[in-house]
């Protein structure tokens, strides 16, 4: 596949609540070719220690539309990471949030033209996401 002709893509997260990365967070990559194209799973990883996904599939020929999905909830709630509480507990507002994460998942959703690389980092805390076009 000509990278001419292909679009790629990456990604990283930082978990901004504690101001490192996060590790373990799921992806999946989905694509389509046109507005109207049915979405198509290419397949996922998951990020590592510097919360970068390195192994994401190669996108087909004739991709217009990517989205990464993000499994974050999982990160959230698990026993190697405590953000979630350290944020709560810097909140002023009264403790009225239920038990689940806020967002459970993030989904974002971007065009893309051939021969360009879209590195698409998510900036992360327990009540709100950033995302934008890195280079």
């Amino acid at each position: 596949m000509s990278t001419e002709t292909t679009a790629s893509v990456s990604t990283h997260i930082l978990d901004t609540s504690v101001g490192r990365p996060a590790e373990g967070v799921a992806i999946t990559l989905t694509a389509r070719s046109g507005r109207n194209a049915e979405w198509v799973t290419l397949g996922g990883s998951a990020t590592d220690a510097d919360g970068r996904c390195k192994d994401l599939p190669a996108l087909p020929e004739g991709t217009t539309h990517v989205r990464l999905d993000f499994e974050v909830e999982e990160y959230f709630f698990s026993n190697k990471h405590s953000s979630k509480k350290q944020a709560e507990a810097q909140q002023d507002a009264p403790r009225v949030r239920d038990s689940g994460a806020f967002f459970p998942e993030v989904a974002i959703t971007f065009a893309v033209t051939p021969g360009e690389h879209y590195h698409v980092p998510l900036l992360l805390n327990p009540f709100g996401y950033s995302v934008y076009r890195g280079s």
